[in-house]
């Protein structure tokens, strides 16, 4: 009996994510898939691409390590903080571990040859196999026929012939895949990646600025508010509604000064600071929370704030929005 083979797929959550799995599992091969999570995006839309696919997915948390390649990508980044070649070689690198534990043969993605113009060009290709260390052994079922052969196929486990050469941005022909597998409803094709958004790209720029290896949850913090740059030692986060403040409030770390005023409708500040004395940007801070809260222009208020569970308040003026607005990130 043939030995049965098997393949661990990357999965991000389009159409081509779930092609591939269907042009591999026709030559029946053994396949399981995997998704990754990192403060830009989540692993949802992979797990459901495995459940339309009728594959196994695991989700793997990659954000410390991403946040470290971050710092220095290889191939430097794309249009605004994007690294799509080290971000595709880091996936890589990572589901070979998971193919070398389980016995695995192979790895395999939905990328289509000239879909994307930094990450899927042949040379973008071959750039992220040999920075992932594994090189031969990434096949891309939807375009194999314009690539080089993988070990898989030279060694005959897979047949290069039932492999297809689908290559540009046009989508006919994975329309025309979707309705031979029975595929009806799927995901559209588009980035999901925060790195590639001009407004928070901007935001973490700032954020690494000030802060060469922030933590995760710093990171996370740029989603949820308005950001203003305090001081060349703090930064302040404040919430637009309800949601954002809570967030931010189950954001705060040690290091981090929660900031809200009593009594009135408004946000809650999450500030950054890098240095042990905060309180004069504090009070700054607390004057643009006060600024964004319901509170009359003029108003002399009370800004509470929290750090490492001591308590206290800050008293300021209210002051107008616009003066607040050129710190604004």
């Amino acid at each position: 009996m043939a030995r049965r083979i098997k393949g661990v797929g990357l999965l991000s959550g389009g159409l081509d994510s779930v092609l591939a799995v269907k042009v591999v599992l026709e030559q029946l091969a053994e396949v399981e898939g995997v998704t990754f999570s990192t403060p830009f995006f989540g692993p949802d839309a992979g797990l459901e691409a495995g459940r339309m696919a009728g594959i196994p997915v695991r989700a793997v948390d990659i954000g410390e390590a991403y946040m470290e390649m971050l710092k220095d990508p290889v191939y430097g980044y794309g249009k605004h903080l994007n690294p799509c070649i080290d971000c595709h070689a880091l996936m890589l690198k990572e589901a070979g571990k998971i193919m070398e534990r389980e016995g695995a043969d192979f790895l395999f993605t939905g990328e289509v040859v000239g879909q994307r113009p930094m990450s899927q060009r042949r040379d973008s290709m071959r750039s992220v196999e040999k920075l992932s260390g594994y090189q031969g052994r990434v096949l891309r079922p939807l375009s194999a026929k314009l690539l080089p052969p993988t070990l898989v196929e030279e060694e005959g486990l897979l047949d290069r012939e039932k492999l297809l050469d689908l290559h540009g941005r046009g989508r006919k022909r994975q329309m025309e895949l979707a309705r031979h597998y029975g595929i009806h409803r799927y995901p559209q094709p588009g980035g999901g990646c925060l790195l590639t958004k001009e407004g928070f790209a901007g935001k973490l720029r700032r954020l690494m600025s000030f802060d060469a290896a922030p933590a995760l949850h710093r990171v996370e913090s740029l989603k949820w508010g308005r950001l203003f740059r305090i001081s060349s030692a703090s930064l302040l986060v404040a919430g637009r509604d309800r949601k954002d403040n809570g967030m931010l409030r189950s954001l705060a770390g040690e290091e981090e000064v929660v900031l809200h005023v009593p009594g009135y409708r408004g946000p809650t500040g999450l500030l950054m600071v890098s240095e042990r004395e905060w309180e004069e940007d504090g009070r700054k801070a607390g004057r643009i929370v006060a600024a964004f809260s319901d509170i009359p222009r003029g108003a002399r208020v009370r800004v509470q704030w929290r750090k490492e569970g001591e308590t206290g308040s800050l008293e300021v003026v209210t002051e107008g929005r616009d003066g607040f607005l050129r710190d604004r990130v």
